[in-house]
């Protein structure tokens, strides 16, 4: 009857808490939001930091709260008289034992140590010492201690940005805009298509329509004379993509390929 008490006060416990840091988090990021849209960038990153903090311990709160739960569902695995959990429940009661003292919960700590007086003093120590990982990686994760990386702080501002209609974003974004509108290279490149593209259509518009069977020169149209007609010679200039030599279908391709990469090149 012990143990279904604290389950149950454990549970109501772990669940009242992680509402309360819910609440502060909530307030944290609405401060974080103030301090953004006042451009101390600096002080944001760091309050950021500790909400990173503090989001991966609430995260840890709600898998002790289902190790918990699990206990409580599997009482009679739990109620056997044995010096080792059943492999049904040795989990749940391996990484309490483990992350009990990591919180802040007593009811938890009481648990913790009904769960090390029933099994043993061996068996507590090759779990506080993790030997062949009898702790979950997933609990392992959110006991490490580690500073937040750039590219997940810079996730954090941006969202709590758009969330409280902040101007702001990370300063990779904007220097990508802007690379893509200061290229020369890539405008000398549009200007060029553009140009031969006005060439190709007025060279079109100068042309005269051709029957079929009847080849095409310099001068306008020749009636053929001596057999079938011959296709015209591939000169240099066609190869080199001359305004003139060049289709308008073609340059049409090659100027909606040109712009399409330009849209690309602008969404990244």
């Amino acid at each position: 009857m012990i143990y279904i008490t604290g389950f149950r006060l454990s549970v109501q416990r772990l669940r009242t808490l992680q509402q309360k840091k819910e609440a502060q988090a909530k307030a944290t990021r609405r401060e974080i939001a103030t301090v953004l849209e006042k451009g101390k960038i600096e002080t944001a990153r760091i309050k950021v930091e500790a909400l990173i903090h503090e989001d991966i311990h609430t995260e840890l709160l709600e898998l002790l709260e289902l190790y918990c739960e699990l206990l409580l569902a599997r009482f009679g695995l739990l109620d056997q008289n044995s010096r080792e959990p059943d492999i049904g429940i040795k989990e749940s009661v391996c990484n309490i034992i483990y992350s009990a003292p990591r919180t802040e919960l007593k009811e938890l700590h009481v648990l913790r140590d009904i769960l090390m007086h029933k099994y043993g003093r061996d068996f507590s120590i090759t779990v506080m010492d993790n030997r062949d990982g009898c702790v979950s990686e997933r609990v392992m994760r959110k006991l490490d201690v580690a500073t937040p990386s750039s590219e997940l702080v810079d996730a954090y501002l941006h969202e709590i940005a758009k969330g409280y209609n902040v101007n702001w974003s990370p300063s990779g974004v904007v220097e990508a805009d802007q690379s893509v509108v200061k290229d020369p290279d890539f405008q000398a490149e549009t200007t060029s298509a553009v140009t031969d593209r006005k060439e190709s259509k007025e060279g079109h518009g100068a042309e005269q329509d051709t029957k079929p069977g009847e080849p095409q020169t310099e001068g306008g149209l020749q009636e053929a004379k001596d057999g079938p007609v011959q296709p015209p010679p591939y000169s240099s200039a066609a190869k080199s993509g001359s305004g003139t030599s060049r289709s308008s279908p073609e340059v049409d391709s090659d100027f909606d390929a040109l712009m399409k990469r330009f849209k690309d090149l602008k969404k990244t």
